[in-house]
């Protein structure tokens, strides 16, 4: 008699350890990449420097250790028929968000913030930097939607998760761990079922560098804040049915429209509970000179 294979079975391990395996694996390997970055750093140190809003200057190199290792992990522990989706989301995003952080440290891209710097660019013949990967993130969205919907409409719209959760990540990255805070704040609750292995890649490797961005030694940059969100995003569209993918599109959309018009940092600043949750773990300004 032979017995027919359980769910558990056919993936390997259960849900859970899978998952539990998955956040290790990518907290680790983070670590690696970042230790092996800023030994061998691509093109030297001082090319891969920023100033961070106090001033201080702090190493990108974070976004790329980010997102290898959030797409190693994806690729090599999600569950079938999800690797290849995972993978690609978070290499794709972190090439994307790669390009804009560097380019977009040019001298002519500085006039270029927000939807209306981009426009402004393109009615002057210039594409933006920021414009050029808001259609990359857009394209690679709908391209790794057709893993898990069907139909021109319902790829659209969860390609816009997508790419709107990447952005939604790269929106806080402004202040120490904000945007590390956040992909914990909401990819804990995703870890279970059985797209989780989705939320684990970047649980795991914001976890493994929150302690160098609170610390105002590393920023994720779009490389690492796209590669995480962007994953979040996918977790979102395999894990729940394409009727719920425009209401969580309509949200994503609505923060986005809302980041054009106030200050994140200053609602953050006068709402009491965020503000405690931001500052958490942050130098105080006598630590940080």
């Amino acid at each position: 008699m032979t017995r027919r294979p359980t769910a558990a079975s056919q993936i390997g391990v259960s849900h859970p350890l899978r998952t539990a395996v998955s956040v290790l694996a990518s907290a680790g390997l983070t670590r690696a990449v970042w230790a092996g970055a800023r030994r061998f750093p691509p093109g030297g140190v001082v090319s891969w420097q920023r100033c961070n809003h106090r001033g201080r200057p702090v190493s990108l190199l974070a976004g790329p250790a980010v997102a290898l290792a959030s797409a190693a992990t994806a690729g090599a522990l999600g569950r079938r028929g999800q690797r290849c989706a995972g993978l690609l989301t978070a290499l794709g995003a972190g090439v994307i968000g790669g390009y804009d952080d560097r380019a977009g440290a040019r001298p002519d891209q500085g006039a270029d913030k927000g939807v209306a710097g981009h426009v402004a660019a393109l009615r002057a013949g210039r594409i933006s930097a920021g414009a050029a990967k808001a259609l990359g993130l857009s394209t690679l969205g709908v391209t790794v939607a057709g893993a898990f919907v069907r139909g021109p409409g319902p790829r659209l719209v969860a390609g816009g998760v997508i790419a709107g959760a990447a952005n939604a990540v790269n929106l806080l990255d402004v202040r120490p761990g904000r945007a590390g805070k956040l992909t914990l704040l909401a990819g804990l609750p995703l870890l279970g079922g059985p797209a989780g292995a989705l939320a684990a890649a970047p649980v795991g490797a914001a976890a493994a560098m929150l302690p160098d961005d609170l610390g105002e030694r590393a920023m994720l940059g779009d490389a690492g804040a796209n590669a995480l969100g962007a994953l979040l995003g996918l977790r979102l569209v395999a894990g729940s049915p394409p009727s719920r993918h425009a209401a969580v599109l309509a949200v994503l959309a609505a923060l986005t429209a809302a980041s054009e018009l106030v200050s994140f940092s200053a609602v953050i600043a006068a709402t009491p509970g965020l503000r405690a949750l931001d500052s958490w773990g942050r130098l105080t300004p006598t630590l940080a000179r």
